[in-house]
């Protein structure tokens, strides 16, 4: 037995001198070189006790070496546990309590607030800055170098993804080799990625769009990535002349669209944008067609997943819509009676197929409600399959916001806000955003006769919440709009406050960056 998804992403390009990583220095990192650190970092785990099965949990700032720290975990068959950069202590603290790493690897900045962290779980805690320093690197560069991956089957897990659940506790979604192999196989296929493609790469590695769709993709066929650290408007158009590829979130485009810079000849060597984690807003789709002579290809995917469905490379990409079922991927949609119902009507949406994840870890009953025992999983998203079999998401019948491409559970975010002074309750919703898909918007009841403190609220959930699950609009009005059964009616509040961010979009941008 090998290890296929290792030899997938570096093992089959492991001696060869093409570049992986183009770097903001100016300098290249190769296949092989990024295989000799990945030899080297394995040495270290294995000489911290790490095993097949284990966990890894990082938390640090983009680098090349953060990425060979994801190749080393595959290498040794060590389940890879990527977190927000912006989650807080707190939220950290769950994440560790529930997966039990026995390595942490985070920032030098946040080494004191996660220490307790580390030490209530008995795990080892190594820091890794954005310029590859800390005490990782110190422990890496004194071990001896692990060549040899470990063999792995295909049923074997590779990482924990955590993402949003019912209850406001974020559940882990447990994806296997297979799982990811085989999403990067198709996406090669359904894309055309050649080994002479350069991937603009401005997105972060801790979610699976930017590492197990960008990474996965172009490592599998030996390609290149201009590697920035984020998402910078100026220095995406330097680095796009050079580049084949692209993938982004809407506010990526958003953003380009309002640079003056950003022209068809800036443009004119790329043969492909993609957009997701978020829905594009078919005005954007437009301009930047009309902008540069590209239709950005948006497609649909999620955490227990990877990706499901994809407008197609060559035919039209509809905008509005995220395309047709992937390769070897099924996508139904079933009414409330349990059967699937007519195409063109709206319904939820289930998907089967090598690509959906084995269950969330440790919640054996959760896994059961959602993952069905003939494989198809309840996305918990509504949508719609036309004549033509183009698939149309309609909206979500959970409650689960997607801001800039990352999942918030509003009852995370209302738990925290019931508990403040002067809030008799909360209900947040997400509201459409031009940049982000949906903004978070806090509704809030107030309690007695005096109105809540906003600014000290703001302070506390800054403290407590990831920046991206705070709510960037608060409304108070005097009580939550309830069904017969007591249930608070979110689709009125939606309905009410859909247009908040209309006229203030751009003056929000820096909520999520």
């Amino acid at each position: 037995m090998t290890n296929g998804l290792y030899q997938m992403l570096l093992g089959h390009h492991a001696a060869s001198d093409a570049p992986l990583l183009h770097l903001p220095d100016g300098t290249t990192l190769s296949y092989a070189g990024m295989a000799q650190r990945v030899a080297q970092i394995s040495g270290m785990l294995r000489a911290q006790g790490l095993r097949k099965g284990d966990r890894l949990a990082m938390q640090c700032p983009k680098s090349p070496q953060a990425l060979a720290l994801y190749l080393a975990c595959v290498h040794s068959g060590v389940i890879f546990l990527p977190l927000n950069t912006a989650y807080t202590p707190d939220e950290i603290g769950y994440f560790v309590e529930d997966a039990a790493p026995k390595i942490i690897v985070t920032d030098p900045a946040a080494e004191d607030a996660l220490l307790p962290v580390a030490q209530r779980a008995s795990a080892l805690l190594l820091t890794l800055g954005a310029d590859e320093q800390g005490s990782f690197a110190e422990a890496v560069a004194n071990a001896t170098p692990q060549a040899e991956a470990v063999a792995c089957g295909a049923d074997d897990l590779a990482c924990f993804l955590y993402t949003s659940g019912t209850t406001g506790h974020s559940k882990g979604a447990m994806l296997t080799q297979r799982n990811l192999m085989s999403n990067a196989q198709t996406l090669v296929k359904t894309w055309a990625f050649t080994r002479d493609d350069v991937l603009l790469h401005a997105l972060p590695i801790f979610h699976a769009h930017g590492l197990f769709v960008a990474c996965n993709v172009t490592m599998a066929v030996g390609g290149a990535m201009i590697w920035l650290s984020g998402f910078d408007v100026g220095a995406v158009l330097d680095a796009m002349p050079h580049a084949t590829t692209m993938m982004g979130v809407p506010t990526f485009y958003t953003r380009l669209l309002d640079a003056d810079r950003f022209t068809r000849d800036v443009a004119g060597h790329m043969r492909l944008f993609t957009s997701g984690s978020a829905p594009l807003l078919a005005e954007t789709h437009a301009q930047f067609s009309a902008r540069t002579g590209h239709a950005i290809l948006e497609r649909y995917g999620m955490t227990e997943t990877g990706m499901n469905t994809s407008n197609p490379y060559n035919g039209e990409r509809r905008a509005g819509t995220v395309g047709f079922p992937l390769e070897g991927v099924e996508v139904r949609i079933m009414g409330e009676n349990g059967k699937e119902i007519a195409q063109g009507e709206t319904g939820r949406i289930e998907v089967r197929g090598p690509n959906v994840f084995t269950g969330y870890w440790k919640m054996p009953e959760k896994t059961a409600a959602e993952l069905q025992q003939n494989g198809f999983f309840i996305t918990g998203d509504l949508g719609h399959i036309d004549a033509d079999g183009y698939v149309t998401i309609a909206g979500r019948d959970k409650d689960l916001i997607i801001s800039g491409g990352y999942n918030i559970y509003p009852k995370e975010v209302e738990l925290l806000l019931d508990a403040q002074p002067g809030v008799k309750e909360a209900a947040v919703i997400g509201a459409p955003h031009a940049d982000f898909g949906e903004g978070v918007v806090a509704v809030l009841v107030q309690q007695g006769n005096e109105a809540p403190d906003i600014e000290a609220i703001q302070l506390e959930v800054s403290a407590r919440l990831a920046n991206f699950k705070r709510p960037q609009k608060y409304i108070i009005i005097p009580e939550l709009p309830r069904n017969t059964m007591g249930k608070v009616q979110k689709n009125i509040l939606r309905d009410t406050y859909g247009d908040v961010f209309s006229a203030a979009a751009h003056t929000t941008k820096r909520a999520h960056s």
